[in-house]
């Protein structure tokens, strides 16, 4: 087993490798839009998995992930020995392509914000005409004669500020 910190260099620098490798060695037209984000390497540093987001022309057109996946997945033994050559370990990881979903996570999360901001946006309208339920100030200060309907005509508001004395004989 390899250090996990020499594993994630190394996925880095297999990430470095096929990034530039695509731009500037295969010829294959697919792999154009093709982007490289990230490269993990497994413990024992034989399997590497790259993962790739393909974008399209232009924003209406849909991107060729199809077109893409068939064209790294014929360019991978060009691809291996790059990075064979570039990294100079004793064992190359094979290669495994897989597409990255980070973006359409994205996409999905920008569209559930919008979607919570037209709520507030709507409930913030709906506040702005609204009136409160009820009196207009429900802890009002009870009046003197409110006091006196409640207790039966006793006025039993005053204190005398001396405590009960006590009566049970000492």
């Amino acid at each position: 087993m390899a250090d996990p910190a020499r594993a994630r260099r190394l996925a880095k620098r297999i990430a470095q490798i096929i990034a530039s490798a695509l731009e500037h060695e295969v010829k294959d037209p697919r792999v154009a839009r093709v982007t490289i984000t990230e490269a993990k390497v497994t413990a024992d540093l034989r399997e590497a998995t790259v993962y790739y987001t393909v974008f399209g022309e232009s924003l209406s057109s849909p991107p060729d992930e199809a077109g893409a996946a068939a064209a790294l997945e014929s360019a991978k033994g060009v691809l291996r020995s790059k990075v064979g050559q570039g990294t100079g370990i004793k064992f190359t990881p094979t290669l495994t392509f897989v597409p990255d979903n980070v973006p359409d996570s994205a996409r999905r999360m920008d569209e559930l914000l919008a979607r919570a901001r037209e709520a507030d946006e709507q409930v913030a309208r709906l506040a702005a005409d609204a009136s409160h339920a009820g009196d207009p100030d429900p802890y009002r200060a009870a009046d003197e004669d409110d006091v006196d309907e409640d207790l039966g005509g006793e006025d039993t508001s005053r204190d005398t500020g001396t405590p009960p004395r006590d009566t049970r004989g000492d």
